[in-house]
């Protein structure tokens, strides 16, 4: 039986002073999986966490966590997620503990040995009792994570949360999300523009474009479902061209190296062609697409369907 999703957003549309910035949204994120949202400014990625978060009214649809729709049972749902929108702001005259504590007081649950825990998985534990104006940006993001799991959500989602952080800053929290995703089992939704940073720490992406999915897919093979570049060497490199220009354009020819645009699932197909017209096949190699030139072709395409 199929495990119920920990986010399951259903037809969800939103309009803004009568201008559509969402419409019919859905997909769902499941236990320990770590989702990018991904799409050009004004997408509509921000507003879509807002009503995530409860920080705005849904008009169409629903959205529920862990089964439990946050617009009829909003209490009770908002429990299962923690969130940190932007930069995380904190009481910087005070401690890092004292921040937390300051948060976890608003719980009748959560003791000073959740705040310990929550501080270890975060490796704040040697500067947690120092004032949070010495924090640089990097330890108050760690400390945004610390107050936003503080309650044991089974989600948790992040808006930009690498905004002016340097290279080692992005690493570092790389490493803390992957960490909470694989032991903590905590889903993780997180909307970004460093495409580099959805292909380094994401298992799935949804990319929005004009308040619409584009597409959805695996990080891991984002580029086996969309166009590849083949690159094959062979001898007879005139040859193969001519075979191969009746069900294939812009095809390059290059000494003994052809360069052509196929669908990923046609490298075998094409290989086999080949070889059964005796063209030999020194070297086929699929140059894979990146996220970014992924990312790019699609809302490309997204563009020209307006």
């Amino acid at each position: 039986m199929r495990e119920t999703p920990v986010l399951e957003i259903q037809n969800v549309s939103k309009k803004i002073k009568k201008k559509q910035i969402l419409e019919d949204i859905s997909f769902t994120v499941e236990k320990g999986e770590i989702v990018g949202l991904i799409g050009p400014n004004g997408s509509g990625k921000t507003t879509l966490i807002r009503l995530i978060t409860g920080l705005a009214k849904i008009d169409l649809g629903s959205i529920k966590l862990s089964g439990i729709s946050i617009t009829e049972q909003f209490e009770t749902s908002i429990n299962h997620i923690g969130a940190i929108i932007e930069n995380p702001n904190f009481y910087e005259y005070m401690s890092g503990w004292d921040n937390l504590k300051v948060y976890a007081d608003m719980y009748e649950s959560i003791l000073d040995e959740r705040i310990q825990e929550v501080v270890n998985l975060t490796r704040l534990s040697k500067r947690i009792h120092d004032d949070v104006g010495n924090y640089s940006l990097g330890m108050k993001q760690r400390l945004g994570i610390a107050q936003a799991i503080l309650h044991k959500p089974k989600i948790l989602v992040l808006d930009e949360p690498t905004n002016g952080l340097d290279p080692a800053g992005i690493r570092e929290l790389r490493e803390h999300l992957t960490y909470l995703s694989k032991v903590e089992g905590i889903s993780i939704l997180i909307s970004t523009h460093l495409l580099q940073e959805v292909e380094n720490l994401c298992n799935r992406v949804v990319i929005i474009q004009q308040g619409k999915i584009l597409a959805e897919r695996s990080v891991q093979t984002v580029e086996n479902v969309g166009i590849v570049t083949l690159s094959i060497q062979t001898t007879q490199a005139e040859l193969a061209c001519k075979l191969l220009s009746d069900t294939h354009s812009s095809i390059s020819v290059e000494k003994n190296e052809l360069t052509l645009r196929v669908k990923f699932n046609e490298v075998p197909l094409i290989n086999k062609r080949l070889v059964q017209n005796d063209i030999p096949v020194f070297k086929l190699a699929v140059i894979d697409n990146s996220l970014e030139e992924t990312f790019i072709q699609i809302t490309n395409e997204g563009d020209r369907m307006e």
